[in-house]
This record gives structure tokens, sequence and C-alpha cells, in this order.
């Protein structure tokens, strides 16, 4: 591949981690995690060091990271940090924080909801998603995206999972899940030192209670359809969910897991797909060439005319684009675990208590991975399939067997979503401050900014 002559180089933290006291290390650290790490990690394939008496290991090694996640799961679990922050938010039954045969019982149960079948009938919320995005953005001269690209991918989930439209639930639920991922929800130094998820209870209390009110959101959601079924089915993932069935004994999934599956969809669907948005729109607002070439794609096949997943197929160039953004900035920076046996990885011998740290930041631009790995380039992706399937330097949606089986969906809803918007507006940034990435549960931009837009 022959690189462009000037590569967009979008920015990135500046790194000064040499000689900090490992007190500023771990305040650094909660602050964002990528800001800590220093050169040397996007060229060597293990790093190991020790931080107040804790083992970590950042993992980059291919074969190493999937014998980690995909062959030996059974020796390590996610950090209970982890699971401090997410269970409020998304419940200890649902697929992502499931585990051992509760696990495999739900991804048999929900791997049909996402076949491309089911995932293309949903292309008609996703098409009143983005029409409401770009209604909502006519006559705007400058815009905060990032805001506008939450309402609407929530938005979306909605209308996909509980064929929800514009209701006050809709604004109920877009205020909590808000309010959670920036008040409660953000990890702090105590999630960090907890041995179980009930330690320092008194710093969880404001958790605890989002987490009463939140089910009881979903709860009331999910009885409406239950105890007032429609005359036509339902075209939503509610109605799947209730209809699945385990291939294996035919049970029906609970109440708590219907509802557990609801409220991780909604995080999965609205949080990481805003923010794949979010900067996709940044990145071709650096890079107007590009952003000029998108909208001739789209002007060739417009928005309007798509009813199927077959008709994306008409945007290879969008979906490049939005490959490389995930790869400058993968929803979901950091996949961690700790070790509980004996183990080898990679060479290095794992004891139990080690904390492992597999960095998508990292790996996706890691020097021995990738050709200009900070350049902003979709061209890399040019005729390839969904690489996440089949290349261990390329996991934005995870890997191993707990890979994310939403990704089509995501992506289908991405892709209507920049078209939509690109087809109406020329985007620019109002604002000279860099944004930068900072990593919270997802991949977060530093401040947000305002856009500048244009009617085409």
């Amino acid at each position: 591949m022959i690189a462009p002559t000037s590569p967009i180089i979008p920015p990135a933290p500046k790194v000064h981690v040499k000689d900090l006291p490992e007190w500023r290390l771990l305040l650094e650290f909660i602050r964002n995690p990528i800001s800590i790490l220093p050169d040397h990690a996007f060229d060597a394939l293990i790093s190991r060091r020790r931080v107040f008496g804790l083992d970590f290991m950042l993992l980059s090694d291919l074969d190493g990271v999937r014998h980690v996640l995909t062959t030996a799961t059974e020796k390590y679990r996610r950090f209970v940090s982890a699971r401090r922050v997410l269970a409020p938010l998304v419940g200890d039954k649902g697929l992502f924080l499931a585990a051992g045969t509760q696990w495999r019982r739900q991804r048999r149960m929900l791997a049909p909801v996402f076949t491309p079948e089911n995932v293309g009938a949903l292309v008609p919320h996703f098409m009143a998603a983005a029409m409401s995005l770009a209604d909502s953005l006519n006559g705007s001269r400058c815009a905060n995206l990032s805001l506008a690209f939450q309402e609407a991918t929530l938005e979306a989930v909605l209308r996909a999972l509980f064929s929800l439209p514009h209701t006050e639930s809709r604004g109920r639920i877009a205020a909590m899940v808000r309010h959670y991922l920036s008040g409660p929800g953000r990890p702090n130094i105590l999630d960090g030192l907890a041995r179980t998820e009930q330690s320092f209870a008194f710093a969880t209390r404001m958790r605890r209670s989002f987490r009463r009110s939140w089910s009881d959101t979903i709860d009331n959601i999910v009885a409406s359809r239950q105890n007032s079924p429609p005359s036509a089915p339902h075209r939503d993932l509610l109605s799947l969910l209730i209809a699945a069935r385990d291939p294996e004994s035919g049970e029906a999934l609970s109440d708590v897991e219907v509802r557990d599956q609801c409220a991780t969809m909604l995080l999965a669907g609205y949080e990481t797909t805003s923010r794949l948005l979010f900067w996709t729109t940044y990145l071709v607002t650096l890079d107007t060439a590009e952003q000029n070439r998108l909208r001739d794609e789209f002007a060739a096949y417009p928005p309007e005319r798509v009813s199927t997943l077959a008709d994306l197929l008409n945007w290879p160039r969008s979906y490049q684009t939005l490959l490389e953004s995930l790869r400058l900035y993968p929803p979901i920076p950091h996949v961690a675990r700790e070790s509980i046996a004996d183990d080898v990885v990679a060479g290095e011998p794992v004891r139990p208590k080690i904390k492992v740290w597999i960095s998508p930041w990292v790996i996706h631009r890691h020097r021995k991975f990738w050709h200009h790995p900070t350049a902003f380039m979709p061209d890399r992706f040019a005729g390839k399939a969904p690489l996440w399937t089949n290349d261990g330097a390329f996991l934005p949606f995870g890997a191993g067997p707990r890979i994310c089986i939403g990704a089509t969906f995501a992506m289908a809803e991405a892709q209507i979503m920049l078209a939509t918007l690109l087809s109406r507006f020329k985007i620019a940034l109002d604002d000279a401050r860099p944004v930068l990435p900072v990593a919270k549960v997802t991949t977060a931009p530093s401040h947000e900014p305002l856009f500048r837009l244009e009617r085409v």
C-alpha cells in the first residue's frame, strides 16, 4: 500500500510518565489510562510493571491475546472494578457480565437474534433515527455533534429494541444513562482498590440507587409489551428476546435476563456507536478531501434509497472510514483480566492475581502491526473482510468467544447515520483546540467541540 503524501495525524495524549511517583501514576491512570502509556508500549509485545504491590502486564502479543481471551478463559476473570462500574447499568444476568454455563446458554439463545436477516429488519428504525438527527440540525450553523450523536443513537437503539418513538419514557432513559456515565458510573480509586463488588459499600450508594430506578424503568417497558401484546408482530429486538428459546432445553429467557439483555443492548448500541460517529466526524473535519469523497459516495446512492443491509454495500468508502475510526479510537480502549490460576502467556509465567491489560488502543497503533499506525488512512481497509473476525491486530469489538454479538447492528446504524448527515451538510470544526481521547468506560473526547454546519 502506498501511503498518502501527507497523511492526517490526529492528536493523541502526550505521555509524561518518567520518574512519576506511584501515587501520581495511579491518579493519572484513573483520570485517563491512555495518558500513562510510554512510547515503548507501541513496540513491545509484553510490558510488565509493579505498582502499589500489584503486578500488571500489558499484553500486545497476538497469540498471547488469543490465549487469554479464547483458549484459557477459565484461568482469567474480569476485574472487580469493571463489575462494580458496569453491573448497575447492564445487570449481572446479561450477556456482557454473565460467565460460565450461564454465558454459554445466553450466547446460544441470542445468536439467532442478531442474524443478518434480523438486523436487516431493523434498518427502518435506523433510518427514522437518522432522519430525526438531520432534521434536528436543519437551520443550525453550529452544533454539539457529540450530544447530537448520543441522542440520535439512543433513539435508534430504543426504536430497534422497543419500537419506542419520541416519548417521555425515551427522554427519561436518555437522562438516566447520561447521568450514570458522567456521574456514579465513572471509575474511581476505590474501585481499583476493592477486593469484591461489596467492598467500600458506602461509595456505591448512588450506583445501587440508580440500579433500582433503572431496573424499574426497563421492567415497566418489558411488562407493558408482555401484558399488551401487539396485534401484529413487532419488528424489534424485544420481540425477538421474548421469543428466544434455548436450542438445547427449549427454555425461554427469564424476566431478569430479558431486562438485563435490554440494558446491555442499550449501552452497546447507544454509547459506543455515538463515540464511533463522533470520532469519524472529527477525523473527516481534519481530512476534508476524505469528507468530500464520502459525500460523493452518498450522492451516488442517497440514504433515502436504503431499506436493507445489502443496500449498504453501495457505500464501501464509508465502511472503510468507519473501520479506520474504530482503529484509531476503539470504543472500548482496553480489556482487563485478572489471572486466577498459574499460566504461561507468550512464554511469560503468569501467577494468580496478575492484572493483564489487553489494549485495543495500543494494539491498533502498534508499530509491529500497522503501516503508519498513527495516520488516518481509510484505504488500508479497502477490499478487506471484517477484520475483527480474522485479524488479531484489529479488535474494536473484542475478541474470542465473547466478541461483540452486535457488530453488524452497530456498523449498519453508524453507516446510515453518517450518510444521512454528510449528504445534507459540510462539516468543519468551530474550535481550534485539539480534541484528545480520554479512556473512560468508552473512548470519550476531552471536550465536546462545536462543529460548523453548511447545507449542501
